[in-house]
């Protein structure tokens, strides 16, 4: 998985779905949207999840770097 990625996870019993938009060592920063006021009180959109708690739903295009230099 990297960024940019949309994944599924649970937080607190509920399924959510987002983006990742950080990586680190065993987890990613996750932003995700929900209506629920506590959650997101208490989140503000945006969790840590461990990266063996994620389900990958669609991979982010890859983007390749081209070389563009004229000789």
């Amino acid at each position: 998985m990297k960024i940019g990625d949309q994944v599924s996870f649970k937080l607190e019993g509920q399924d959510f779905t987002g983006f990742i938009d950080k990586a680190y060592q065993n987890s990613f920063m996750i932003t995700f949207k929900t209506d629920d006021a506590e959650i997101l009180d208490k989140y503000h959109d945006r969790v840590v999840i461990n990266k063996k708690k994620l389900k990958l739903i669609k991979a982010a295009p890859d983007t390749e770097e081209t070389d563009d230099k004229d000789d």
